[in-house]
Parts: structure tokens; C-alpha cells; sequence
């Protein structure tokens, strides 16, 4: 029988990085350990290539028909001893057995959080216990959910990978989600004018059907919960819609209204368009910034919400969509236009990826483009889709990434709100004090980044940051609890680390 090794399956089993085993992927697993004994190499694309699998032989478990033939025999011999099942010296020896076997099995044993408490069974568990005990008391005490983000529920931990598509008006937003749906979703509207008015999450669902964003934000078993800061001005324009597909059952998409230019237009909406933006850029895996040919200048509220995807430039994708419109010669120059626009915005040293194509259900780009565009449109989205297949992959890593973020994002808040209370007179002048301290913000925080040496590109916008903190009364802040510091700096250089390599491949 071949030899293989156990963590090369575990490693292509658990895709998804969860640290354990769903029925899903415990078929997966059987299927790889079947293949390998069949004599193919274990490889990540195994399972792509094309197999027999209607004709694949069950996996073969070594010793496992001498056990069972042991098994029965025993049990025969059992039943002819009578009550020998009950005898003193039978349940001694049944005791020392069962001992014996929960000695051999403790190294398969839930993770345990601590000494005590109850275990965990996966990654995401161990990091909601985490966050419960040891991350939500510091920002509880220090109001980190007033000014940076809620409280996170157990919905949150659970929510499948989501990906946010933004853009002016008219640049096919909900068209390459219908594209990547190769279907319409309810609710959908598609018009050259700014037809999307409001936010729309299309997740999976048991039928078809659209539920509004109060509703929505209510609901225990979604991630939702957070949006009712930003209060019913903007629920009102946020709904759900649901429907069975088989990409939803992995990926949740997130449609947005077109961005508008002008001060008029931006001055017309009832909510905070840009915080809204942020909030779902923390949730979300990917975010797509799609153009067309012909728009794009980026207007200044297009400019203020990239902004505030700042922290987030890793999962910034760029789009030239409908690039069907324009031959192969002027493709060229709007590339490049679109380049030296985006260089005046993404304030990054790097480059930032474009993905050029129409992603529509048409075959337009073949005649307007040429052979020469339809062969780039097909890479380009062989490519994009690629990125979006590794999304469910990445999520679990992702969740870690953003836990962590959060994590230290907490403690440089709790450093802040201290320094602030301890910088407040005892008795006489707190009113003008705190008025002092607001102005003058961007020096305490340089302050604090002295005084304990943190990084200033880990600290919070200033102008966001002095504008939430002007409805707050900085004398009763707490002082600075250097307990629950170390607790959470314990559970950064520890804890985590303990919980990812004991859910990691067991077999690595």
C-alpha cells in the first residue's frame, strides 16, 4: 500500500483553515487518502484533476478487519460466560481500561482557554473566548466602542467572507455581481443613472426574498448588528437580499450606491456615507474600486471614502470595467489616466493591482476591442476570479488579522482616553482644560507615542477621533489599568499564537 503523509491531507481537507474537520471536509479528506492509495501524488489541485471518482475505491484502513473479527470474537466468548459481564473482576478490568484509553486520547482533547474553563473546538471559538474575557473588558472600560467600532457578537466571528464593490454611478456594480451570480439577485436595478440608492448585502438564503435594514440589523445570526450606530437615516437605506446559490454559500457580496460629485449631491445624504464605508471595509475580505472609461475623474466624495478605507490597503482591488467601449489604442491611454489619478489618492508606495475586462454577461468586447483585447479580457478575468476563489480559503486568516488589529487598535485607545484623564486639572478649570486638550490633539498624541513608544501610523484619524471626543466629558475617563494592558499584550504574544498552532495541521 503507498505511503503517504497525513498532514499533506489534512492540508488540502481543511482548505478553509478552521483548524478541524466538517462533514464536507472529512469526505474531502476520505477522497484524498483514496486517491493516494490509488497511486496518484498528493497535490493542492488533486481533487481538480480530472479522477474517476464514481469508480474510486473506498480507502483501505490497514488492521482495521483483524480489529473488528478481535472485536466479535470477544463478544461471543462474552455471551457464553453467562454473567461474566458483571462479575468484579471484569468491571476492574473495564475501569483500567477506559483509563488507559483517556491517558492514550488526551493529546486529542479541546484546546482549553484556561485552567478550569471550558475548552475550545476551533479557531474561531478560541478567539470569541478570547475576545469575551480578555479584549472586550479593556474596551469596555475605555469606550473603544464609541469611538472606533462596536462590540463584536459571536455573528461576527461566524460570517462568511464578503466582498464590497464601490464606484461612481453607472460603472456596473451590481452587473458584475449578476455577472458573478450569472443571475439577478431581488431588488436589483440597473439604469446609466444612479439607480442603486442604497446599501445591499446579497448573501445566501433559503428562497428569494428582501429584507430591510432595521429587520436586517436585529437579527442575531447576522454581522449586522454594529450598523445601528449609524441610526435609521441610514437602515432605511440597507437591505438584505437573499436567495439559494452556491457561490453565496461561501461568499457574501456587498452593493453600494453609485458615488456622487458635488458638494450638493454629498450635502443630500442623511447618514455618514464614508463611515458607513469604513465600518464594512473592516468586515469585509476584499474591496473592489471599479472604473469605467469614461469616468474616471474621482469626485470628492470618491476621494473621502478612499480615505477611509485607510488600514485597509491590502484588500483594495482596482476594476477598469466596461473596457469593451474603447479598441485596444485608447485602452492604453485610459489605463494610464486611470494610474495617474489613483497616484494622487492611494497615498501608498506600492502599486495597486488593475484588472482590466467587461464583466457582463455580453460578447461585445470581442467586436469593439479586437483579438487582441478579448485574449487580455479573458486573462484578466481568469485572474480576478482566481482572487475571488481564495477568499474562502484566506477568511479564517483574514479574521485573525483583522482580531489582531483590533487588539492593538484597543490598547493605543486605552494609552489615548488615560493620558487625556491624567492631563485633566484636579479641581479648578476642567472645562477649559478639556477645550485645550481637544484643540491641541494631534500633540497629545505624539505624546503618547513617547511616552510608550507606539508606532503613529497605528493611531486613529485626528479630526474623527477630536469629534467624537468633543461629546464625551474627559474627567471621568478611567486612568490607565496597566493590568488590563498586560492581559491583552499576554493574549497578542501568547494566547494567540498557542491557539493557531494547536489548531493548525495536527499532523504538521
Amino acid at each position: 500500500m503507498p505511503c503517504f503523509r497525513a498532514d499533506s491531507v489534512w492540508a488540502i481537507a481543511d482548505n478553509k483553515r478552521q483548524g478541524y474537520l466538517g462533514f464536507p471536509e472529512f469526505v474531502t479528506a476520505m477522497q484524498v487518502i483514496s486517491l493516494a492509495q490509488a497511486g496518484h501524488p498528493i497535490t493542492q489541485d488533486l481533487l481538480d484533476a480530472k479522477v474517476d471518482m464514481e469508480n474510486l475505491k473506498p480507502p483501505a484502513m490497514e488492521g482495521l478487519e483483524a480489529k473488528l473479527a478481535k472485536k466479535r470474537n470477544k463478544s461471543k466468548t462474552n455471551q457464553h460466560d453467562g454473567g461474566s459481564w458483571f462479575s468484579s473482576k471484569s468491571i476492574e478490568k473495564d475501569k483500567a481500561k477506559s483509563w488507559s484509553m483517556s491517558t492514550q486520547s488526551s493529546k486529542l482533547q479541546p484546546f482549553p482557554t484556561a485552567k478550569g474553563s471550558s475548552s475550545v473546538t476551533s479557531v474561531m471559538d478560541g478567539l470569541k473566548r478570547l475576545y469575551v474575557k480578555k479584549l472586550r473588558p479593556l474596551e469596555a472600560t475605555y469606550h473603544f466602542n464609541d469611538f472606533v467600532s462596536p462590540f463584536l457578537t459571536s455573528s461576527d466571528f461566524d460570517a462568511k467572507p464578503m466582498v464590497m464593490l464601490l464606484g461612481q454611478y453607472s460603472t456596473g456594480k451590481t452587473t458584475f455581481i449578476q455577472h458573478m451570480l450569472r443571475n439577478s439577485y431581488p431588488g436589483a436595478q440597473i439604469g446609466p443613472e444612479p439607480t442603486t440608492d442604497r446599501f445591499v448585502v446579497v448573501m445566501s438564503g433559503p428562497d428569494e426574498r428582501s429584507i430591510p435594514g432595521n429587520t436586517v440589523a436585529v437579527q442575531a445570526d447576522t454581522p449586522f448588528a454594529g450598523l445601528t450606530t449609524f441610526g435609521s437615516a441610514f437602515l432605511s437605506k440597507f437591505q438584505c437580499s437573499q436567495m439559494p446559490h452556491p457561490l453565496l454559500e461561501h461568499v457574501t457580496f456587498v452593493d453600494t450606491p453609485g458615488i456622487l460629485s458635488g458638494e450638493k449631491q454629498r450635502d443630500q445624504r442623511a447618514y455618514d456615507f464614508a463611515g458607513v464605508t469604513s465600518w464594512f471595509a473592516t468586515k469585509c475580505d476584499l474591496i473592489l474600486l471599479l472604473f469605467d472609461p469614461h469616468k474616471l475623474d474621482i469626485s470628492d466624495e470618491f476621494r473621502q471614502v478612499i480615505s477611509s478605507l485607510h488600514g485597509h490597503d491590502d484588500k483594495i482591488r482596482v476594476v477598469l470595467n466596461k473596457a469593451h467601449q474603447v479598441d485596444t489604442q485608447q485602452l492604453m491611454r485610459v489605463y494610464g489616466a486611470l494610474m495617474w489619478s489613483l497616484g494622487k489618492v492611494l497615498n501608498t508606495p506600492e502599486v495597486t493591482r488593475v484588472y482590466i475586462g467587461s464583466f457582463n454577461n455580453r460578447t461585445e468586447s470581442e467586436v469593439a476591442a479586437g483579438p487582441l483585447g478579448q485574449e487580455l479580457f479573458k486573462k484578466e478575468q481568469e485572474d480576478l476570479l482566481a482572487d475571488l476563489n481564495d477568499i474562502p480559503k484566506k477568511s479564517s486568516d483574514h479574521k485573525i488579522n483583522e482580531f489582531v488589529k483590533r487588539a492593538r487598535a484597543a490598547k493605543i485607545h486605552a494609552h489615548i482616553i488615560s493620558h487625556l484623564k491624567k492631563e485633566m486639572p484636579a479641581m479648578m478649570g476642567k472645562s477649559k482644560a478639556q477645550k485645550k486638550l481637544i484643540e491641541n490633539l494631534g500633540d497629545e498624541f505624539v505624546k503618547v507615542q513617547n511616552e510608550f513608544h507606539l508606532p503613529p501610523g497605528d493611531f486613529p484619524d485626528v479630526d474623527h477621533f477630536r469629534n467624537v471626543l468633543s461629546g464625551h466629558n474627559l474627567d471621568k475617563f478611567e486612568k490607565l489599568n496597566r493590568k488590563m494592558i498586560q492581559v491583552v499584550d499576554d493574549m497578542l504574544a501568547h494566547d494567540i499564537p498557542e491557539l493557531l498552532k494547536y489548531f493548525r495541521n495536527p499532523f504538521g
